[in-house]
């Protein structure tokens, strides 16, 4: 049984462009038969599990920062490097493919990160 986390509309929105960039990814570089099936394979299906995870224990919700960004890396490095190396490839591809979802993440990546000692006030 999957369990559903109601995010706030930024946090979904970010939630949506990493699923997003994960499917670009995972298309071009993992041929199986998962790929052509149109699902990820078990990597990049483990991987944006993960990134849910994170993004559903964000101690900034509304206010988050683009990963780049924030002042906390929540990410273990090795997931990191794996972010990093799938928004890199994703990232151009997906002005083709997702425009608005990537011009949103261009204009919050312009956002500066909250302070960190105000993370856990809710507003």
């Amino acid at each position: 049984m999957e369990v559903v986390m109601s995010l706030s509309p930024r946090l979904d929105r970010e939630l949506k462009t990493i699923t997003v960039m994960v499917q670009i990814y995972c298309r071009n570089h993992h041929k199986s038969a998962a790929t052509q099936a149109n699902t990820l394979c078990e990597d990049c299906s483990g991987f944006l599990e993960y990134a849910r995870k994170r993004l559903a224990h964000c101690p900034f919700a509304q206010q988050k920062p683009t990963c780049g960004n924030c002042t906390i890396h929540c990410y273990k490095k090795d997931m990191q490097a794996k972010a990093k190396q799938i928004m890199r490839y994703s990232g151009p591809r997906m002005l083709w493919r997702h425009p608005i979802l990537a011009i949103f993440h261009l204009l919050d990546s312009r956002k500066k990160s909250p302070d960190p000692s105000h993370r856990h006030q809710k507003k």
